[in-house]
């Protein structure tokens, strides 16, 4: 499985967010429809909640590929 490290400026990011900040989706259309399907997991679990926030250390994983949230310097 495929890790990339997302760092972010602020406190939170949502999960369709990241998924778009990250380019793992082209649009935040294709986030909502991936994350509804049950297709996205936060921390291992299957998560279905698009507004889900995400903080530096959570990890998520989608089509293959590992995103670990991070505070940006």
């Amino acid at each position: 499985m495929v890790g990339k490290e997302i760092p972010i400026h602020t406190e939170f990011i949502k999960l369709q967010d990241l998924l778009k900040y990250a380019n793992a989706v082209e649009s935040g259309g294709a986030a909502k429809e991936h994350i509804q399907a049950g297709e996205v997991a936060v921390n291992g679990e299957v998560c279905t909640q698009r507004g889900k926030k995400l903080r530096p250390g959570d990890q998520v994983t989608f089509n293959g590929a590992a995103y670990t949230v991070s505070y940006a310097g």
